[in-house]
């Protein structure tokens, strides 16, 4: 599933062909997506729009007009391309957009768990977002931030990290890899973590997070790049998808289980156990 370093990863890949250029047409040949696709409005709205601005708001596309914004969630399989002398449509290939300058938008989705919207609000206060925890590369994300949100939960901190509620972006694979550089144990509970030891993991959740987004994010199965390259991070992962093989740091064999209904993969020595975790 595409998650933070692989949407951004996206947006800087569509943005340079698309901002300040206005949408032409729009072709959707599937509607039936994770929500219908609002294609009444966006031949009405949408068509006829300049691009002012593209962002993203965790693992949202949000592609600003002066008459509304068009979110786009690639779901569990989903990618954008930008193509030139687009070929024939595939069986996946849901929705093309077209540009002045000749380029194609083409949004393919294989088990169509994604979404193209229309918000002609503010976006931020759309659904989907308005309830969004804090961006993980945001300076006022540090230890002191999750302090306060771990002080009453005593679940996981690997599922705690994972809450979107609390920060967004930080997927499983994300998780598993900020919890081993910052040495804490997954299963540890969220609320029995120093302020010392949350400010190495905010700080791990960072630098994993940028050194992905570098790598052009994870292509494990779906993934691909806007150019449709894969993206290289797969080959910097420590633990995820790891079990049962040397830990890279001490050799001693990683080990695998589940956290809510999730695989996780981590190093007993190099993660403190729960048990072990003592106040600095």
């Amino acid at each position: 599933m595409p998650e933070l370093p692989e949407v951004e990863t996206t947006l800087r890949g569509i943005s340079p062909h698309i901002e300040n250029k206005c949408v032409t047409a729009i072709i959707v040949r599937q509607h039936k997506l994770r929500w219908p696709v609002p294609v009444k409005q966006l031949k009405e709205q949408f068509v006829g729009q300049t691009i002012l601005d593209l962002k993203r708001r965790a693992k949202y596309l949000l592609l600003e007009c002066e008459s509304g914004t068009l979110i786009v969630h690639l779901g569990m399989s989903g990618r954008l391309r930008i193509l030139t002398n687009a070929p024939p449509a595939q069986k996946h290939d849901h929705i093309d957009i077209e540009f002045s300058n000749n380029k194609i938008l083409r949004y393919t989705d294989p088990r169509r768990f994604g979404a193209v919207l229309w918000m002609t609000e503010n976006p931020e206060e759309h659904i989907l977002l308005k309830n969004l925890g804090i961006e993980p590369l945001d300076k006022k994300f540090n230890g002191k931030y999750l302090l306060e949100k771990f002080k009453n939960k005593n679940i996981a901190v690997k599922t705690a990290v994972m809450d979107h509620h609390i920060v967004v972006g930080v997927g499983n694979i994300y998780a598993a890899e900020s919890l081993f550089l910052a040495g804490i144990h997954p299963l540890a509970p969220a609320k029995s973590l120093t302020l010392f030891q949350l400010e190495k993991l905010s700080k791990a959740i960072k630098t994993i997070l940028r050194q992905a987004i570098k790598q052009g994010g994870t292509t494990l199965k779906d993934f691909t790049q806007s150019d449709g390259k894969p993206g290289y991070f797969v080959n910097k992962l420590n633990v995820y998808g790891r079990g049962g093989k040397p830990c890279i740091s001490c050799k001693s064999k990683l080990t695998s289980l589940k956290i809510g209904q999730r695989s996780t993969v981590y190093c007993d020595k190099c993660q403190c156990s729960p048990a072990l975790e003592k106040p600095l």
